[in-house]
């Protein structure tokens, strides 16, 4: 299900300038809930600008409520809404922290993130919702840089080595990779810059060159070259262990992702006998945790680095009754029923944009007892609510998971059945 990397906010500023405003640290401010209040945005200097929490200045109570009201009007149409399952410590949760590389006009090296709906990057040391090892990591890359006269990319004219960093973190594992993305495959100095880094972050396990020499607003290019270890990271999740590569789609939050899979296996009520199809399966997660209650799974998935990631993770946990396929799962799911083939429960967990119609009347024609949509976008999720339940599905029951505290974004897990079974 890796399906949904969230692609980089939208690029509309032609000009393309650099702001410079940088951004004071925050490191007198411990984790931790008791800390919520409607001074916490005071707190984070770039909170305006950078418009990745809309909802900072909220307490947590609030934010919940207003995300509640929110899936309750858009689903109310389908199905009731259960109460929103939100996080302990809503701060420093995300496991995958990218940072844009820039310069302000006297040549100082700066890192953050795009300004919302812009091309301006706005500058970041410390952010409340990553991953603060991470954050040290991208500070201490921005150092080496200075140190070994890497220059960083610019958009305007193509000049310029380093455009991204990418540190993906396991959370039980404490493995970290760093993933450098470059505008050309050759690193000045290459192993003194791996030497360097890894004396300041001993924690790092792998480190990997990506190479991205096109102009796009795509964060990493096809061609890779691992520098130090093994080239991926592993983390355990829902009790068993996943090996996650860079171009791999992984969920943010991993407390979170536990609640919301058990929630998601827990609605289909499997018994041990059924046939799962996991859509858009990436690396195998749901499948996989599911395949221990289930008859036989099935995953599919387009992107080559996650199939690959998918057929290890089976392996590596000794999954027998799980395989998986590199390919589209509509065309795959169209294909089983033209065979005649079943399924029993249907998984799927599609990108913000959900599921176009080809999707979706793939699912039906195969027509399964029970459809698990996880949904990280409720808004599409009841636009596809409304295709699936005038095609012969009824949904039961919703419940939202707070994957992205801080921000206005909510995850949400329905389950439909099939109406004809209701009988």
């Amino acid at each position: 299900m890796e399906r949904k990397e969230k692609a980089p906010r939208e690029r509309e500023n032609k000009n393309r300038k650099t702001q410079t405003e940088g951004k004071r640290k925050t490191g007198q401010v411990r984790s931790g809930a008791k800390r919520v209040s409607s001074g916490q945005a005071a707190l984070c200097p770039v909170y305006k600008k950078c418009g990745g929490c809309h909802l900072l200045e909220l307490p947590y109570p609030v934010q919940l409520q207003q995300k509640q009201r929110q899936v309750e009007k858009l689903l109310k149409p389908y199905c009731r809404t259960e109460k929103i399952l939100g996080m302990e410590d809503p701060f420093h949760y995300r496991n995958k922290v990218h940072a844009v590389f820039g310069h302000r006009k006297d040549g100082t090296i700066i890192s953050g993130t795009y300004q919302e709906k812009t091309h301006f990057i706005v500058p970041v040391e410390e952010c409340f919702i990553e991953d603060p090892k991470a954050d040290a990591i991208i500070r201490d890359i921005r150092g080496l840089l200075k140190s070994f006269r890497i220059k960083t990319y610019n958009e305007d004219t193509g000049y310029g080595l380093f455009r991204h960093a990418l540190v993906r973190t396991g959370y039980h594992s404490g493995q970290v990779m760093v993933v450098l993305v470059l505008g050309s495959p050759i690193l000045p100095s290459k192993n003194h810059f791996v030497k360097a880094l890894r004396e300041l972050h001993p924690e790092i396990t792998t480190i990997i060159l990506n190479v991205n020499d096109q102009k796009t607003s795509m964060i990493l290019g096809e061609r890779e070259i691992v520098l130090y270890g093994k080239g991926y990271i592993e983390d355990t999740l829902c009790g068993l262990t996943f090996r996650i590569s860079s171009k791999s789609f992984y969920q943010v939050n991993p407390v979170q992702t536990e609640r919301l899979y058990g929630k998601a296996i827990e609605l289909a009520g499997l018994t041990g006998r059924e046939r799962v199809i996991d859509a858009y399966c990436g690396i195998g997660t749901i499948g996989l945790i599911a395949s221990r209650s289930a008859g036989e799974v099935i995953g599919v998935e387009l992107n080559p680095d996650a199939v690959r990631d998918a057929v290890f993770n089976a392996r590596r946990n000794e999954i027998k009754n799980a395989r998986i396929f590199r390919g589209d799962a509509g065309e795959f799911m169209t294909q089983m029923a033209a065979q005649g083939e079943r399924a029993d429960v249907v998984f799927m967990d599609p990108p913000r944009s959900g599921s176009d119609e080809a999707f979706l009347s793939s699912v039906v024609m195969l027509g399964p007892a029970k459809i698990v949509y996880v949904s990280c976008n409720p808004e599409t999720l009841a636009r596809d609510l409304g295709y699936l339940t005038k095609h012969g599905y009824a949904a039961r029951t919703a419940v939202p998971v707070d994957m992205f505290a801080q921000t206005k974004s909510v995850e949400c897990v329905v389950c439909l059945h099939r109406k004809e079974r209701e009988k």
